[in-house]
C-alpha cells in the first residue's frame, strides 16, 4: 500500500549548486530505489529563518512530494540524517 508523502528538507546555505543537486539526487534515488515514485520537487530557494538553526539564519528549501510504501520514509529519514549539507527536515503523510 502506497500512500502519499511530503518532506521539507534544509539545506546549508553554504552549499554549492551541484552539491545541491548531488543531495537532491540521492534523495530521488532512494525513494525510485525503496519503491516509490517521485511526485514533484519544489525548489523554494534561499530564505530567512524565524530563528538560528544551528547558528544558521539562512536556508535553502526544498519540498519534496512522493508516493511511498510506509517503510521507505524510515529508510529515507535515516539517509536524510547522516547526510551532509542537511540541517533540518520534516516529513508529513499527506491526507489522501
Amino acid at each position: 500500500m502506497s500512500t502519499n508523502y511530503e518532506t521539507l528538507v534544509l539545506l546549508s546555505p553554504e552549499l554549492a549548486e551541484e552539491n545541491r543537486k548531488e543531495i537532491l539526487e540521492l534523495i530521488t534515488t532512494i525513494v525510485d530505489r525503496e519503491g516509490g515514485k517521485m511526485i514533484e520537487t519544489d525548489d523554494w530557494g534561499m530564505r530567512q529563518l524565524a530563528y538560528p538553526v544551528e547558528k544558521q539564519t539562512r536556508g535553502y528549501y526544498v519540498r519534496l512530494v512522493y508516493e511511498a510504501p510506509n517503510a521507505l520514509v524510515a529508510e529515507l529519514e535515516r539517509n536524510i540524517r547522516i547526510t551532509d549539507g542537511i540541517f533540518k527536515f520534516m516529513t508529513v503523510k499527506l491526507a489522501a
